[in-house]
């Protein structure tokens, strides 16, 4: 007679032994570095990854587009990745789920992803189109993908670097602690040390090199810029400021004014030599020592003498658009003077990023000590007092004066240029604006301050008093970029858009933020009035705010289309 088996009762198995004092066990070794992918992963990066491909303000060449579309897919795995960690610490799915899961990816991502890459080249070409820009290459879309994969490849790679290395820490945490406790010992110590070589060895590096790499630049000088020898000009043998201490973009300010024959073939009559002054970091060791400096370079000038005395503060470098001062001299044949006051040497960005106070401190010295000057003259005998910002020198500027009342009474007339979001009054005015009115072109009624998406508009400000006005592409992404884009529409995506931004355009958490900061590498590519590009738009701006007498809108367009050629 055979003996009945009675089968052992079935014992879960825990995925994981703990080790024990008593009895010493052997922990599985997990796969780390070659694990299976995150099934959440992967379906939020295949979202992350259509999504970037959608337009933004400017458009993108194709290997920035790859870049961004790998980096944003990573996002988008590495959030899926932790949602569908948190959701196994209460249900842990079964192979079947995940096998149905898995195959419902593999049937919808990958038509999706070729919609999207279809959806992309046209929005691409339609944007182009509508600034004016040459199409890109069809082949250019199999380089892009090429890119993101490189790109989303080796970012996967590094974080399973990582995630490697926090388990090892972990297995040695684990022979003293708790093994929930090792994990998070180990997690921790992974974070701090990526932070510390992030911070300390990249960012340190970066700004380090950055720092010398401007530094090195601004101690140049550009081809064919030369000493001038024209007594009116800071750097000249009379002049009270050294040519070596103006710096590359002060050198460039004080030599490339118009010539007098220039001026006068314009204009049509005898024009006068114009004043530019301009003291660099190194022409004096404070703030106030070069507005002081400057001041006296003015005197020695005798630039109060002349028609128009403006006041330009520069973007980070120092750089001043030389069609601004131009469009001026040449409004006014050259019966100007112009001067302007370095801060540093670092770009916009990370003069911003780093010690915004600096421009703060520069403007309010540069222009206090002028007006102060100009204030003390006869009314009746002063010139006109005009200001000029662009973005960052916007931010200053407004700091300077602090209210908008302040603005419209502090000088004959203030052009401002791709104002930031951070320019408080800039801010004030457009929540304050009149009801109706779009949030990229502004009316505010209650006071003479002129917002502009496009230069043209201007030109119907004849016999118009206006003290200030904003000049402020509809495209630029200098002017909305802002923090809140992560979790919050943008008023200038909702209803009537501003005439640069595509009706395909749309806002998406985290997506819209990352495209509009990408678009700020490239906001100085555009063409003119797109972007970051003014240019000769400040004509309009000038001749909205101060034109000289007899002044009209063919002046402006014969001198707009001698700017850009």
């Amino acid at each position: 007679m055979r003996k009945m088996v009675i089968p052992a009762p079935l014992i879960p198995v825990p995925r994981r032994v703990i080790s024990s004092a008593t009895a010493p066990t052997v922990v599985p070794r997990r796969r780390l570095v070659r694990c299976g992918l995150s099934i959440t992963g992967m379906g939020l990066c295949a979202i992350f990854y259509c999504l970037t491909y959608t337009p933004s303000l400017l458009p993108r060449p194709w290997f920035l587009q790859g870049v961004v579309a790998g980096l944003t897919a990573s996002f988008g795995y590495a959030g899926g990745t932790a949602v569908g960690a948190m959701v196994r610490l209460r249900w842990w799915p079964s192979r079947r789920v995940e096998r149905i899961a898995w195959r419902v990816l593999f049937v919808l991502v990958p038509p999706l992803i070729l919609l999207f890459l279809w959806l992309g080249v046209r929005w691409q070409r339609d944007l182009r189109i509508r600034l004016g820009m040459p199409p890109q290459q069809e082949y250019d879309l199999i380089r892009t993908v090429g890119i993101s994969l490189i790109t989303f490849g080796a970012l996967l790679l590094l974080a399973r670097c990582l995630r490697l290395a926090a388990h090892g820490f972990a297995r040695l945490f684990g022979r003293l602690v708790p093994e929930s406790a090792a994990y998070c010992a180990g997690f921790v110590v992974v974070t701090l040390l990526s932070y510390t070589a992030f911070d300390g060895i990249l960012v340190s590096n970066l700004f380090t090199s950055a720092d010398r790499s401007a530094a090195l630049t601004d101690s140049g000088t550009g081809n064919g810029v030369v000493q001038p020898a024209s007594a009116l000009r800071s750097g000249s043998r009379s002049s009270l400021i050294s040519w070596d201490s103006l710096g590359r973009q002060g050198r460039n300010f004080v030599t490339k004014a118009p010539a007098i024959d220039q001026l006068s073939a314009f204009s049509g009559r005898t024009a006068l030599d114009p004043v530019r002054i301009y003291a660099g970091l190194s022409s004096a060791d404070t703030v106030e020592e070069r507005a002081a400096l400057v001041v006296r370079e003015m005197d020695r000038a005798h630039a109060w003498d002349r028609a128009v005395v403006a006041v330009f503060t520069p973007t980070g470098t120092g750089w001043v658009d030389n069609d601004v001062p131009s469009s001026l001299e040449y409004m006014y044949g050259g019966n100007t003077a112009l001067v302007s006051m370095q801060y540093s040497y670092l770009p916009s960005w990370i003069s911003f990023a780093v010690d915004r106070t600096k421009v703060v401190d520069a403007a309010s010295a540069l222009i206090g000590a002028v007006r102060q000057r100009w204030a003390a003259m006869p009314a009746t005998d002063r010139p006109k007092l005009l200001i000029f910002g662009e973005s960052l020198g916007t931010y200053g500027t407004e700091k300077t004066f602090g209210t908008a009342d302040a603005m419209v009474n502090g000088a004959d007339g203030i052009l401002l240029e791709g104002p930031m979001f951070a320019n408080p009054i800039h801010r004030e005015l457009t929540a304050a604006r009149a009801p109706g009115s779009p949030v990229w072109d502004p009316t505010y009624p209650q006071l003479p301050v002129e917002f502009s998406s496009e230069s043209h508009e201007l030109r119907y400000l004849a016999g118009l008093p206006r003290k200030v006005v904003y000049m402020q592409n509809s495209s630029d992404p200098v002017v909305w970029w802002s923090p809140s884009l992560l979790w919050h529409k943008p008023e200038w995506l909702h209803n009537q858009r501003g005439p640069d931004v595509t009706p395909d355009m749309h806002w998406y958490p985290v997506i819209t933020f990352w495209q509009t900061t990408v678009d700020l590498l490239f906001a100085n590519k555009a063409p003119i009035g797109h972007g970051h590009v003014y240019k000769s738009g400040a004509v309009d701006g000038w001749a909205a705010l101060a034109p000289p007498p007899g002044w009209t809108v063919g002046d402006t367009l014969r001198l707009r289309a001698l700017l850009d050629n």
